[in-house]
C-alpha cells in the first residue's frame, strides 16, 4: 500500500481528479479528512490505511475477480464510487447503503474500465461529502467525523495513474 498526502490539512474543499487503472482489478482510493495520527502511524511503518473518509477507486475487474473467487457478486462493495469511513472515522451514508450500513453505494454505475480515464469531482463541506463520477452524482454521506484532515491518494499494489488533480479550498 502506498499513500501520499497534502502538506496541510483542509476542511471545506472541492477536489477534481482523473484516474485510470493500468491493471485489471486495481484497488485505490482518495481519502478525505485523514487523521494526522493515522498518517504518523503509516510513516512509522504501522497501520495500513489512513483513518478518514475514503472515496473508493476500484477497477471494474476487482468486482469480477471477487465474483469468480466467491461464486457470487459482492454485497459489501462496488466498483463505481463507494464512499465510506475507515478505522475510527464516522459517516452517515447516503442511500443506497451497503448491508453493513457504513458504505454509500453509488446510485449509478458510470465507472470506465482498465486503461480508460475516469473523472471524479468531490465536494466536501461542513462534514458532508458528495461524489460525481464521470459527470453524474452517485454517492456520499453526511455527519462525517473527522471533517478536517489531510487529503491522500492511495494505491493498494496495482499501478494507477492520476492526472489533472485540482483542489480548491472553500470557506
Amino acid at each position: 500500500v502506498g499513500v501520499i498526502r497534502t502538506k496541510k490539512q483542509v476542511t471545506n474543499l472541492e477536489l477534481v481528479v482523473e484516474w485510470k487503472h493500468k491493471q485489471h482489478g486495481g484497488n485505490s482510493g482518495v481519502f478525505l479528512w485523514a487523521m494526522p495520527e493515522s498518517i504518523n502511524q503509516l510513516a512509522a511503518g504501522k497501520g495500513r490505511l489512513p483513518a478518514g473518509i475514503e472515496v473508493q477507486v476500484l477497477d471494474l475487474g476487482y468486482a469480477e475477480n471477487y465474483e469468480k473467487q466467491h461464486k457470487k457478486p459482492s454485497d459489501w462493495f462496488t466498483s463505481h464510487g463507494d464512499v465510506f469511513p475507515t478505522q475510527n472515522a464516522r459517516m452517515k451514508p447516503f442511500p443506497p447503503v451497503a448491508p453493513n450500513g457504513k458504505r454509500s453505494f453509488p446510485s449509478k454505475n458510470t465507472t470506465k474500465g482498465v486503461g480508460e480515464w475516469n473523472h471524479y469531482y468531490i465536494r466536501a463541506i461542513n462534514g458532508e461529502v458528495r461524489l460525481w463520477v464521470n459527470g453524474e452524482e452517485v454517492s456520499g454521506g453526511t455527519d462525517c467525523q473527522p471533517a478536517t484532515g489531510y487529503l491522500c491518494l492511495e494505491s493498494e499494489g496495482a499501478p494507477i495513474e492520476f492526472r489533472n488533480l485540482r483542489i480548491r479550498e472553500l470557506p
